[in-house]
């Protein structure tokens, strides 16, 4: 014994030593070394079970199960038998004499380790495994420890995490499944009891505000009075032991119903007892006399209770989210949703003591966030098969929501219910669409709680109404999807605003626009407050109280333009006669307002508080443009409309319009309302195309800015929108005009004169500007070609499906353009920033102008680029210049696709030499270079690699083609195969399966015949039989889940093997 007390004392002042803090990272390393290559000895479990039951340092005991962990999961095959009985006999033997003083990780982990024998013996080898827990959890005093392996055995068993073959997982999982229902009869009788052994006590409570709650609601919600009677029996007050033991018994029912099928085996008994729990959630009463006697063991106690509840809820919600739900399960269901409506109600129950809101504050934030995710599952998952039962009240359960939805205390929790709202209307108008017949019945039902649901929502983004809560919602930080807080809160209201509008346009447009209005007064009025002072023009409004009335009355106004852009949909197509009058007058404000804005020149005006006010003033400029822009669809029926009777109403609107935006159209106007200003001309150009629209003298205005080379130019994105509209004007055909009408000389010497301007410093670049005796610098002529490009690219792109004059005429005006671009490609060959915008320009000329460039031209620009993307090139661009450089690789290979793709005789004589220039160079110089970064242990280059690859093979038919099938296709599968049997890109199993499916259905009889059994053959640290037994497990599936099912157990089989194999002790003859 002396060696196995000397070892002890040596670890604990090794332990001791590793976690000090003087300890060097050197000298960490060498104890880490020092304690790997001990636990690497056969037989050094034999000390570690000497040290676990002889000393009381954590990370004694700590190292000794993690020994025991790697000799289970990875040695336990080469272990002798004498020993596993050993082990399977002392370890229990330890937890059942420490487990009440051992330190709750340690005896947590000492269950796993336990649990991880089983895992490996049980049934065979470890009969009494699964029994013994039984057995604990039936004896009391055992009870909590019987339930933590319980919950173990169902983490580490169902779904095991270690390298198990595939057999033996599905093996375990139909052993647990044979001992569901007695653990679920088990569970449900602990819980049972410790329930009906407390509520004796609190049989006669105490008068108080909150019992007898049954309400008017409650006789819909559940059937019988008595399960209404059941639930409303006092919460029992537990002592700290059965809290601690029904907190273990619903975590091992949560785990449980993750995994275990619907049946018959989750009885109603185990439901309602699970509801008696998620009642704990909502039970203030206790919080409370645990907060006024005030001692901490009592708050202590409070906090547990709240956690009972949001455990059962927990199991509730593992039931709910199942969509596959057998016939005879549905009645458990109802049951369900009947008592959880019941704690609902008892969470928004009003009544003198509490506020709604209150009431909810004082929950614990985890147990409604449950509660809310119960609401969201009912309605995703199960509304359209409760609806139809009679006896669930839909209206009285959205009368509860909407009361649930706006007492939120918190914005996440407001955005949660707004999402479960949406999820109901979706299904509502689904419904409707389905059964047009009952369409009324259906709306009539629900018109109510819709308006109300309306309104609450509009009245929730405006701060007349809600300023101190709209005030914490942050506008500055952006979220993953590139929005603040503030705007994310706004999107979600009026997609519900919108939603309402789809079913009830006539309810939501007159609850809407009076509230528009009001605001609008106040914005108009601003002009009596206007003075003129020494540097230009003031607002006038200076005390603190008025200025913060404006800006709430600004920022309402600029949500509900929002709102009514939202809406424009709603007056278009079949009903715009009928909401003719509705639809005018929105665009008319909308004109006025944006008008008054542009003359007043508001977002240039001095203010008391510009920090505050200044922002406002120019986002109600832009969201009054971006609401008008939404209506271009609307003017467009109204444009052809108008045609027909040639309204001067019509003429107006579109020149006040342009009135308003032209001066926005300026570098000293900034940036959010220059493009607001953009866009709106862009829509005008495209969607409503008026014929009158290029003599109205504030277009003209717009033309000369941008033509005239000495003005400044605007920032590039503004740029690129007023050259598309300006383009479009003159190149879109007007509508409902013939041929002859449509002065196409004019416009196309307009449109030649416009080009020209637009590209004046580009064309006037040559092709030695890059070289060494280059006259300008770099830098500037890469602006130049960047600003210019992107512009041309835009133009081209945008008429690339109209009309084969439109084409025509903007070909004649980009010739000289295109001509340049090609003599300035190969300076450029080595700067792949550049060489990617020129291919862009020219993969958007092919795909939109080919048949306008002419075959000639076209053969030009394609023996230009096959000579310059040479062998070298195209190493070097996949290889050395990242995305970028694949970028270029892919918009070339593009380019020659749409070549190859077009129909008829033109273009055929290019096929051989691109043909020739693809096989003989690019499919394996690509090929090569992937094969290289896979190889890589960077997972990002990858990915990226993969998704390239996959879509070569989408749209170029890349492992079809000759070369690659017959040289790499199955090194690819080789190379994938062996990533995913090392684990090194997990992250990637998925995508990396798929790929390998691509790959092998190219040649399937390849892949099973030859490829399958040359892999394994080639396959080290596996033996023949187990060769062959994993050719015969991959069955010869040509479906997409099927074999990729086959490849993960492959991998997983193959690494299991190898695990067993290196466990056994050196020497071992195999049979």
């Amino acid at each position: 014994m002396a060696s196995e007390e000397a070892s002890l004392r040596a670890l604990e002042s090794l332990m001791t030593e590793f976690f000090h803090d003087c300890t060097t990272n050197e000298r960490k390393r060498e104890i880490e070394e020092l304690l790997n290559n001990f636990a690497q000895q056969i037989g050094a479990w034999r000390f570690c079970l000497y040290f676990l039951s002889s000393t009381r340092n954590d990370y004694v005991m700590m190292y000794s199960l993690t020994v025991f962990e790697n000799l289970i999961n990875k040695m336990w095959l080469g272990v002798p038998s004498q020993d596993k009985m050993e082990i399977r006999s002392c370890l229990p033997k330890l937890l059942l004499a420490h487990h009440k003083t051992l330190p709750y990780f340690i005896r947590n982990k000492l269950c796993k380790v336990i649990v991880d024998i089983g895992r490996q013996d049980w049934p065979m080898f470890y009969h009494d495994f699964f029994t013994n827990i039984l057995q604990l959890i039936q004896s009391p005093v055992t009870t909590p420890l019987g339930l933590i392996m319980l919950k173990t055995t169902s983490e580490e068993l169902a779904c095991p995490r270690e390298d198990l073959s595939v057999a033996r997982k599905e093996e375990l999982r139909k052993l647990l499944l044979d001992q569901v229902q007695t653990v679920l009869g088990l569970l449900t009788g602990i819980l049972e009891t410790v329930w009906d052994k407390h509520s004796v006590t609190a049989a006669t409570p105490p008068p108080s505000p909150t019992s007898g709650e049954s309400g008017d609601l409650l006789s819909n919600l559940l059937q019988s009075p008595s399960s209404a009677k059941l639930l409303n029996q006092p919460i029992p007050i537990l002592d700290a032991e059965s809290e601690y033991i029904c907190s273990l018994a619903l975590e091992c029912l949560a785990h449980l119903f993750s995994w275990i099928p619907l049946s018959a085996s989750i009885t109603p008994s185990l439901l309602t007892t699970i509801f008696h729990f998620a009642r704990f959630g909502c039970d203030i009463r206790a919080r409370k006399m645990a907060s006024v006697n005030g001692s901490s063991q009592n708050c202590v106690l409070g906090q547990e209770r709240g956690r009972l509840g949001v455990l059962a809820m927990s199991c509730i919600n593992e039931l709910m989210s199942k969509n596959c739900v057998p016939m005879e399960f549905e009645e458990y269901l109802l049951r369900m949703f009947q008592q959880t409506f019941y704690l609902l109600q008892k969470i928004t129950k009003d009544n003198n003591a509490h506020t709604v809101k209150s009431r909810l504050e004082e929950l614990d934030e985890s147990y409604i966030e449950k509660f809310t995710d119960f609401l969201r599952l009912f309605v995703s998952v199960h509304l359209r098969r409760i609806e139809s039962y009679s006896q669930f009240p839909v209206v009285e359960f959205l009368t509860l929501l909407f009361k649930y939805t706006f007492h939120q205390p918190t914005h996440e929790g407001y955005f949660s219910c707004l999402d479960i709202w949406t999820l109901f209307l979706d299904y509502l108008t689904s419904k409707i669409k389905s059964r047009l017949g009952d369409k009324e019945a259906v709306l009539n039902r629900y018109e109510d709680a819709l308006v109300l649901l309306l309104t609450e929502v509009l009245n929730r983004i405006q701060f007349r109404y809600n300023q101190a809560q709209l005030e914490e919602l942050d506008d500055e930080t952006l979220d993953d999807d590139q929005q603040t807080e503030w705007q994310r809160y706004l999107r979600q209201s009026l997609e519900v605003v919108a939603k309402v509008m789809e079913l009830l346009p006539t309810h939501a447009f007159s609850t809407l626009f009076p509230v528009l209005q009001d605001n609008l007064e106040v914005y108009l009025g601003l002009q009596q407050f206007i003075v003129t002072s020494g540097s230009g023009h003031r607002l006038n409004i200076t005390a603190e109280n008025d200025c913060r009335r404006l800006h709430c009355s600004l920022r309402d106004l600029s949500s509900l333009l929002q709102a009514v852009g939202r809406l424009a949909e709603y007056f278009i197509g079949d009903v715009f006669a009928a909401r003719f009058s509705d639809a005018l007058t929105v665009v008319e404000r909308l004109v006025k307002v944006t008008l008054y804005g542009s003359q007043i020149k508001l977002y240039n005006i001095e203010t008391a508080v510009p920090s505050v006010l200044k922002p406002d003033l120019i986002d109600v400029h832009a969201q009054a443009l971006a609401a008008l822009q939404a209506y271009s669809h609307w003017l467009a029926q109204y444009c052809s409309e108008a045609h027909r009777q040639s309204t001067q109403q019509f003429v107006t609107l579109i020149s006040t319009t342009m009135d308003a935006v032209t001066p926005l159209i300026s570098t000293k106007v900034q940036d959010k309302l220059l493009l607001s200003a953009c866009h709106l001309l862009v829509s005008l150009a495209t969607t409503v195309r008026p014929v009158f629209l290029v003599s109205i003298p504030a277009v003209q205005k717009v033309f000369n800015r941008i033509t005239d080379a000495s003005a400044q130019r605007l920032v590039n994105k503004a740029q690129v929108l007023v050259c598309r509209a300006l383009s479009n004007i003159l190149l879109l055909p007007w509508p409902n005009l013939p041929e002859n009408e449509q002065q196409w000389p004019v416009r196309s010497i307009n449109h030649a004169s416009l080009i020209s301007a637009l590209s004046r410093d580009y064309r006037n670049l040559k092709p030695n500007a890059v070289g060494p005796q280059r006259k300008m610098p770099l830098d500037n002529t890469k602006v130049i070609i960047h600003q210019t490009l992107s512009v041309l690219e835009d133009i081209v792109e945008n008429i690339s499906g109209e009309s084969t004059k439109s084409r025509q005429i903007c070909y004649q005006s980009l010739q000289e353009s295109v001509q340049v671009s090609l003599a300035l490609f190969p300076a450029f060959i080595h700067q792949s920033d550049v060489t990617d915008e020129m291919l862009s320009f020219f993969l958007t000329l092919f795909r939109g102008l080919r048949v306008q460039m002419g075959v000639p031209f076209t053969e030009q620009i394609i023996q230009t680029f096959l000579n310059m993307f040479t062998r070298e090139q195209l190493a070097e661009s996949i290889l050395h210049e990242g995305s970028t450089g694949c970028r270029v690789v892919e918009k070339f290979l593009k380019i020659l696709q749409v070549v190859v793709q077009e129909p008829g005789q033109a273009f055929k004589p290019f096929l051989p030499s691109i043909i020739a220039l693809c096989m003989e160079q690019v499919y394996p110089i690509i090929a090569e270079a992937f094969g290289q970064s896979f190889l890589q242990p960077d997972i990002h280059l990858f990915k990226q690699n993969l998704f390239y690859l996959e879509t070569l093979n989408t749209k170029q038919k890349l492992y079809h083609k000759k070369i690659f099938r017959t040289t790499m296709l199955f090194q690819f599968v080789n190379v994938l195969l062996q990533v995913l049997v090392h684990k090194s890109h997990d992250l990637l199993q998925e995508e990396i399966g798929i790929a390998i499916y691509n790959m092998a259905s190219v040649d399937f009889d390849g892949f099973f015949v030859a490829f399958l059994p040359e892999f394994l053959t080639s396959c080290d640290g596996v033996d023949a039989n187990q060769k062959n037994v994993l050719g015969r497990n991959f069955k010869m599936d040509r479906d997409l889940p099927s074999f990729t099912q086959n490849v993960h157990r492959l991998v997983n089989d193959l690494r299991y093997y190898r695990l067993c194999n290196d466990s056994l002790p050196p020497g071992t003859v195999k049979l």
